[in-house]
């Protein structure tokens, strides 16, 4: 029992405050898609960076950097991503779904809501930027490479340099990863900012979690979301089930990962799909429905499927 009002206690609150900005929205208060398009755009490009910045930079790299975490978090990306290109290629008949299916099966949310559950249970973001350091640009330049691929205009590479070359900017122009390079340079040279300065920034910064949650539930579109349920419902099986079962094991047997380290994998493999996939299936024309029908499932699901995880783990004595 001790176990599992643990995990309770670690994922339930993250998604009661995306309830609440789903039943802000069916009343009306949030109903104003200007508003959730420009709080998505001030979550990415200021809240959010500004967070990671202040949490690398208040870290203590020369001895909290967890290069093995971060090494290993991105070794499994690349695996995950290829096996399921592999798999996707071989099993799904409908081709326009391939791009989609990949990009939402190894995607996490794990620079917006690993950051909320890990404030949850630890108090501050932990380890997740380690994480985000080894995973999250190769999120992007995956993304980028499988929806170019089987995207609706080709399903072959015909320039592999414009591909190389869009990845790679796309990467170096993310805030994220311009916010975690930056906090890195400040705890690097031993950086402290001005009193008022830290205050202003901590503040904007402390927006992030709680208005990301919020903007994610009054977002949330249940019929167009939920209209490819089969194909919808074996992309958030892999997300949620088989890339945890395949990759935490590992990680604690073979690797010795523990406690902090390992709820960040956790977080890491069994959140949900990121609401990003949608807005870049979208735009490179693959199939955005499909892409959305996960995200909603996976959103739903990973409540219960991070619950385990966590009680297994805890459970087990490696938390």
């Amino acid at each position: 029992m001790e176990s599992l009002q643990y995990s309770l206690n670690a994922t339930m609150p993250v998604f009661l405050v995306m309830v609440v900005g789903w039943v802000l929205m069916k009343i009306g208060m949030l109903d104003n898609r200007q508003f959730l398009s420009v709080a998505n755009k001030f979550i990415f490009n200021v809240s959010l960076p500004l967070m990671l910045f202040t949490d690398m930079m208040n870290t203590d790299l020369k001895t909290d950097l967890d290069v093995k975490l971060i090494v290993y978090s991105a070794v499994i990306t690349t695996i995950a991503f290829a096996l399921i290109w592999i798999c996707a290629r071989l099993f799904i008949k409908d081709k326009s779904m391939i791009g989609a299916f990949v990009q939402a099966a190894y995607r996490s949310s794990i620079a917006v809501l690993g950051v909320s559950f890990m404030t949850n249970i630890y108090g501050s973001a932990g380890l997740i930027p380690m994480i985000i350091i080894g995973s999250v640009p190769l999120y992007n330049i995956y993304a980028v490479i499988v929806l170019t691929v089987e995207g609706e205009d080709s399903r072959e590479i015909t320039d592999k340099k414009q591909i190389a070359k869009k990845a790679a900017v796309g990467v170096a122009k993310n805030p994220i990863i311009i916010g975690i390079v930056l906090g890195t340079l400040a705890s690097l040279a031993g950086l402290q900012l001005p009193t008022i300065i830290s205050k202003a920034v901590d503040s904007i910064a402390n927006i992030c979690s709680p208005l990301s949650l919020i903007v994610i539930g009054a977002s949330f579109e249940g019929k167009k979301a939920l209209a490819k349920v089969a194909p919808a419902a074996i992309c958030a099986a892999v997300k949620l089930i088989v890339l945890p079962a395949a990759f935490l094991f590992p990680a604690v047997l073979w690797f010795g990962f523990r406690d902090e380290a390992l709820t960040a994998l956790i977080i890491m493999l069994g959140s949900p799909t990121t609401p990003s996939c949608y807005i870049m299936a979208k735009n490179m024309k693959n199939d955005s429905v499909l892409t959305s029908s996960v995200i909603a499932m996976t959103t739903l699901l990973s409540s219960v499927t991070l619950t385990f995880w966590i009680f297994i783990m805890r459970y087990l004595g490696y938390i």
